[in-house]
């Protein structure tokens, strides 16, 4: 804003994670640690910057009434809102959408996110910089935690990478996605020590009629359930 420019405050001034000009108590945390001695340490608010990270200097610079602890503390979806203006922040905030990440608070800490989230947020991350192509994008299952309607949303980000000239390569045990993929890798035949070979490679209905693959039994009955969804459906209408 252009107080802050007056002051000579640039962006990393506004980062609770190397600012000098976060709570000096604190250091940007908004809590501090209690030792209980013989009991687990507890969190509790900061009692002086309570919860709002920075110093009182820098929490009087405000962008449409909201200073930067309240922008903080704003879920993906409610800064949507308030940066509909501003093309390239609403920019990345609708990729955070689109990957099932609406949910999350702006300045949530890292230690708090699922193994799933932080790989959303790193492709998320890609899909807010320019089209490059021959890239090849490796997540290891992404899809934990998500509903079936974000599995669906985040199946067509990644298809979107790879008509791009990109390659996905997921781990994944999740039926909705193998299904859907161009080419499956089924290792087995079990697991652990009982793994570590080359099962079946095709697609899905390649798979599925593999006797051996234990992936492919699974993916039968899925395609199989999913048919009979789908004639019941046109049925129905």
């Amino acid at each position: 804003m252009p107080a802050a420019k007056a002051r000579g405050l640039n962006a990393e001034k506004f980062s609770f994670n190397t600012s000098d000009e976060r709570c000096e108590n604190c250091n940007g945390a908004g809590t501090v640690e209690i030792d209980m001695s013989f009991m687990p340490a507890i969190e509790t608010m900061c009692p002086v910057c309570e919860g709002m990270r920075f110093n009182e200097e820098l929490l009087t610079l405000r962008f449409q009434g909201y200073n930067i602890a309240h922008i903080l503390d704003m879920t993906v979806s409610e800064a949507m809102v308030l940066f509909e203006e501003e093309t390239k922040i609403f920019a990345i905030l609708d990729v955070m959408k689109q990957v099932g990440l609406e949910y999350l608070k702006l300045g949530q800490s890292t230690s708090t996110l699922s193994g799933g989230e932080a790989q959303r947020i790193k492709l998320a991350t890609e899909l807010s910089k320019s089209e490059r192509g021959k890239t090849l994008y490796l997540l290891d299952e992404p899809t934990t935690g998500l509903h079936p309607q974000k599995v669906e949303r985040l199946l067509a980000i990644l298809k979107k990478l790879v008509t791009k000239g990109n390659t996905v390569v997921v781990i994944e045990h999740n039926l909705d996605v193998i299904s859907k993929a161009d080419t499956i890798i089924d290792f087995g035949p079990g697991g652990g020590c009982s793994g570590g070979h080359i099962v079946a490679v095709g697609a899905a209905l390649e798979v599925a009629a593999h006797n051996k693959s234990l992936t492919g039994q699974s993916l039968r009955a899925y395609i199989t359930s999913d048919v009979h969804k789908r004639v019941n459906n046109i049925f129905k209408k």
